[in-house]
């Protein structure tokens, strides 16, 4: 079944209507006919099962009759947000990708002085678009209810100053040593908190970067005992967070 996201705007009481890139992809591409069955995502992770009424070619606009509302969304009891050092190549894009499919809520290219990559602000605005399609793509193919926001790429600084307001924030690191720190992390992975997961680029977190973070309450940890490339790094903390919210939402445990 084809999915779809649609603003808030876009819906009504019994009708969704489907416009601009989303009508072509869905008319020209997909070629949707009349009484075909499509999942539609609001801005709130509501999920609306859906069949084509009507398709006006000449205003552009294709009109679902709304069949089912549906409880269950596909998203983590929680806010895990993360906050990537920009890799080289189009790393960034498989991260974004893999990312999405663990269920973050928001992901934020952060600028590290190891980083390799770098954006100016033409070069950004282009990528942000590319990255923004990458993740609406990989919300649809894993039946995420919402699509993760993609920020613009900030300062190392901005990021950790940024990432105060959540509960608890970690940073894999290649000379921490020992799981002692992550078993206690993972603990603190509870539904409904907020989780900031910083990932450092190819050349990893310079050592001032790392005393920073730790003087705003981030916490470095071990991701085991070899060396994780970025891509691989940020891959195995989100399932670990990913597993152990799932685990915590099915038996019942929250913060309260």
């Amino acid at each position: 079944m084809h999915h779809f996201f649609a603003d808030n705007s876009q819906i009504s009481d019994k009708e969704i209507f489907i416009t601009e890139e989303d009508y072509n992809h869905a008319v020209n591409v997909l070629r949707l006919r009349t009484g075909e069955e499509v999942m539609i995502s609001d801005e709130e992770g509501r999920d609306y099962l859906c069949s084509v009424a009507e398709t006006d070619r000449e205003k552009r606009v294709l009109r679902l009759e709304i069949k089912e509302r549906r409880a269950e969304n596909h998203e983590l009891p929680a806010r895990v947000v993360l906050f990537q050092g920009l890799p080289k190549s189009d790393k960034m894009e498989l991260i974004i990708q893999k990312a999405t499919e663990l269920g973050v809520s928001d992901i934020i290219p952060v600028n590290m002085k190891n980083c390799v990559a770098k954006l100016d602000d033409r070069k950004a605005e282009s990528k942000l678009r590319r990255w923004s399609a990458v993740a609406e793509s990989a919300a649809k193919q894993s039946k995420r209810s919402v699509v993760p926001k993609i920020w613009p790429p900030m300062s190392f600084t901005e990021a950790v100053r940024l990432s105060e307001k959540a509960d608890i924030g970690i940073m894999p690191y290649e000379s921490e040593e020992g799981m002692k720190g992550m078993v206690e992390a993972i603990v603190n992975f509870l539904p409904e908190r907020e989780i900031a997961v910083f990932i450092g680029p190819e050349g990893g977190f310079d050592k001032m970067e790392v005393r920073f973070a730790e003087n705003h309450g981030i916490v470095p940890v071990s991701l085991g005992k070899r060396i994780l490339r970025t891509e691989t790094a940020a891959i195995a903390a989100l399932s670990m967070i990913m597993i152990r919210l799932e685990i915590a939402e099915a038996m019942g445990f929250s913060e309260n």
